[in-house]
């Protein structure tokens, strides 16, 4: 199991943990003053009053709770976010509301979820050629529906 170091910028922030034994993310809570009423087709960066610290052989994705999606519209706009693991300033979340209707955010809503995932770094060569493949240069919607 790897380590992350976490940082509560408020003693009243509650530390995230895992629901189940079998979850592989933590959901992240809102940690905010006054409550929040995200208007339809628009987003808002959303404070978690945590900070991080762990090895560069990782990054924390940030990605949406399947709940709010499947019953609020409401995700994450840049998923998955990235904590890279330099990075040491607050986790903060940007919530989108696709849908037609207001949505609220309270203190304490959990609203995303964080998963460690490990991160392998590439060695870029450049070439002038690449191999070739039955696909080729064929992109979006190539393969079929």
């Amino acid at each position: 199991m790897a380590k992350v170091l976490i940082k509560r910028l408020d003693p009243k922030v509650k530390l995230p943990t895992y629901k189940t034994d079998g979850a592989s993310g933590m959901d992240l809570m809102a940690f905010i003053d006054n409550t929040i009423s995200l208007k339809p087709k628009t987003s808002i960066l959303v404070p978690t009053g945590l900070s991080v610290a762990f090895s560069k052989d990782f990054e924390i994705q940030i990605r949406p709770r399947s709940g709010l999606a499947a019953k609020n519209n409401i995700s994450v706009l840049n998923t998955p976010g990235t904590i890279d693991s330099d990075y040491r300033g607050e986790i903060k979340v940007i919530i989108f509301n696709h849908s037609n209707n207001d949505f609220i955010i309270n203190n304490g809503d959990r609203i995303a979820q964080m998963i460690l995932t490990p991160v392998e770094k590439m060695e870029l060569e450049e070439t002038n050629d690449l191999p070739e493949t039955l696909r080729g240069e064929s992109g979006f919607g190539s393969t079929g529906k």
